[in-house]
């Protein structure tokens, strides 16, 4: 750990240009909604934001390491272009000037791409990912690569959870989760296959929102698993994650996932109040045994507070099918997209990785079909729960982040979601007996998406108006 600090500290000390000067410190502490309405005004410019942010890493960064590439002198560059622009006249775009972290399996043209892995190290893209792409369109800034687990499975990266670096982040969008809760910047993009936007959301104690399969374009993104991988988002407010969603969403050729169709507005949504209170489903799903004393209690606390407006449901016994399911399609899909690296240098792959590819080689086409099968079986099932509630209630992860930095945490509470392709997003509402953060998830219709986050930021504001 202290090669990797060490590395990265005489990496940004090497590019951290003479004339950089303080900024307010407080500007990296903005939502990306308040930035973008001063940035839009004049009154703080995207180099003081930039700068902000910059000063928090260095304070930051060596202990937090979320990041796995990061060059001062390029970002400052970037936000000064950016106030050009704005000084112009032109119209300016929903991100003018904000800084996003992106996990280091998305593709960008101008910085390497490395998905985690020893095997991919300096790795430069011939072009930006399709999310990246839009992501400047929109005027992002993208101000460095964060780090990921390697492949984005299930091997620990070098970042550590910044309310105690004694336990996990999570995983695999470890640096991503971490660089927003640590302040470093606003806003970063995340990929959840199984739980690796969720998880470490609720360890890191930030917003993570998972879309509905195929909102977002996985173009230019590492593929694991076509069936399951799904962009994600991450932000300190549950608007300013819709933000990021609706900037990032929509029908795009390199992913025939994706649907064409008219923009989202999870934003617009999200910022409105709901037309009656919704009702609230509490499914504690067949991973209960797995959870904490204090998760189960914290859950407790606030189904009493809902009141009338939250009912426990029990899901039906073939839901226990679906973690099996999930993960003989995931271990199939991985085998057969990552089996070049395998096939290149095995011994070079982390264990975890090595075993993955060969559980995978195991799956017969009949088991991994008969998997596929269940998906749809399964969501027959939580859309009769939808005919009478707005959205499901369940634990982000078991508890706290768990000590210790040689696992990312289980995906329990998060697999069932990911194969059926519903949305799903986490606020940081509960803390555990150590003090560390732990995550209210809620659940939506597919496509859907808005909707589910109207009824976060319900959620968020009636705990905050019961505190």
């Amino acid at each position: 750990m202290a090669a990797n600090r060490r590395e990265l500290s005489e990496t940004m000390s090497s590019s951290r240009p003479a004339h950089m000067t303080a900024a307010d410190p407080t500007a990296a502490d903005l939502s990306a909604v308040a930035a973008r309405e001063r940035l839009a005004s004049g009154s703080l410019s995207s180099r003081e934001l930039v700068t902000a942010c910059l000063q928090r890493i260095g304070e930051r960064e060596p202990q937090v390491q979320a990041f796995t590439h990061l060059d001062e002198a390029y970002a400052l560059h970037q936000a000064e272009m950016f106030d050009q622009y704005r000084l112009s006249g032109r119209s300016l775009g929903a991100l003018h000037g904000i800084p996003v972290g992106i996990k280091d399996i998305i593709d960008t043209a101008d910085m390497p791409t490395a998905n985690g892995n020893a095997l991919d190290s300096g790795r430069r893209p011939e072009q930006d990912a399709t999310i990246v792409a839009r992501l400047r369109s929109a005027g992002g800034l993208v101000l460095g690569k964060t780090v990921s687990a390697e492949c984005a499975y299930l091997a620990p990266g070098k970042t550590r959870n910044p309310h105690n670096p004694e336990h996990t982040p999570g995983g695999s969008s470890s640096g991503s989760a971490a660089a927003v809760a640590s302040g470093m910047v606003p806003l970063a993009i995340g990929t959840q296959t199984g739980g690796s936007v969720i998880r470490p959301a609720s360890y890191c104690g930030v917003v993570g929102f998972k879309p509905s399969f195929g909102l977002i374009s996985r173009g230019g993104v590492l593929r694991t698993s076509r069936r399951l991988d799904t962009v994600g988002t991450f932000a300190r407010t549950v608007e300013d994650a819709a933000l990021l969603a609706d900037v990032l969403a929509g029908y795009d050729p390199r992913d025939p996932d994706t649907r064409p169709g008219s923009p989202p507005g999870i934003l617009e949504t999200a910022m409105g109040e709901p037309p009656v209170t919704p009702q609230i489903a509490f499914v504690k799903t067949p991973a209960w045994s797995q959870v904490e004393p204090d998760c189960a209690a914290g859950f407790g606390e606030l189904v009493d507070a809902l009141g009338d407006h939250c009912d426990e449901v029990e899901l039906p016994p073939i839901f226990a099918e679906g973690a099996g399911a999930h993960r003989q399609i995931m271990l199939a899909e991985m085998a057969h997209n990552l089996r070049h690296y395998y096939e290149r240098d095995a011994a070079a792959l982390s264990s975890e990785t090595r075993a993955a590819i060969e559980e995978g080689r195991t799956i017969s086409a009949n088991d991994y079909l008969a998997a596929l099968n269940w998906r749809d079986a399964l969501y027959a099932g939580l859309r009769e729960i939808f005919e009478r509630y707005d959205a499901i209630v369940t634990p982000a992860a078991a508890g706290e982040a768990p000590a210790g930095l040689h696992s990312t945490g289980s995906a329990a509470f998060n697999a069932l979601w990911s194969f059926t392709g519903v949305p799903a997003v986490t606020v940081p509402l509960l803390s555990g007996a150590n003090g560390l953060p732990i995550g209210v998830q809620l659940i939506g219709e597919r496509n859907n998406d808005a909707r589910l986050m109207r009824n976060a930021r319900w959620l968020v504001n009636t705990v905050a108006a019961g505190e």
